[in-house]
């Protein structure tokens, strides 16, 4: 029922086939980001805008002097989940490897923005973001765990 190593938790859950989580993740939800904070601390787990390519590589963008980076850096790996109530509660999670970190360039945050934002303010708040954020890194990761489930309409 699910993919790879987890076990079904209720029959009523039914997993999405890998078109169906390719799709979901291209469409532009809000992750819930998260990552290993350490002996003795819950992971951080915030909202976060993220990319899905076609290759199967998800990005994010993040301040290179965040304390998010700096996790990401140590665990060298993040999770992130998607969800979504309507019109059936459906859901996507993906966990693995981070497999580059370089710096964002402008193309990037403009692609990101347009993304989540109307046309007509996509190059408004590159400009703000670019004066106001600070230096940006794009971390890549390649998912090697998914979990997911359409749960139809319960």
């Amino acid at each position: 029922m699910y993919f790879d190593d987890a076990e079904p938790l209720e029959e009523y859950r039914m997993a999405l086939n890998r078109e169906e989580r390719e799709q979901f993740l291209a469409e532009p939800h809000v992750a819930a980001f998260a990552v290993d904070a350490g002996a003795g601390r819950a992971p951080l787990t915030v909202p976060i805008w993220y990319q899905y390519e076609s290759d199967g590589t998800v990005w994010i963008m993040t301040a290179l002097n965040s304390r998010k980076n700096e996790l990401i850096q140590a665990a060298g790996r993040f999770s992130l989940m998607i969800d979504r109530l309507e019109p059936t509660i459906r859901y996507v999670s993906v966990e693995g490897p981070v497999i580059a970190t370089e710096p964002s360039t402008i193309d990037h945050l403009r692609e990101m923005s347009a993304r989540y934002l109307p046309a007509e303010k996509v190059e408004g708040y590159v400009e703000f973001a670019s004066k106001n954020h600070g230096e940006q890194v794009l971390v890549r990761m390649r998912p090697e765990r998914w979990l997911s489930s359409d749960l139809g309409s319960v």
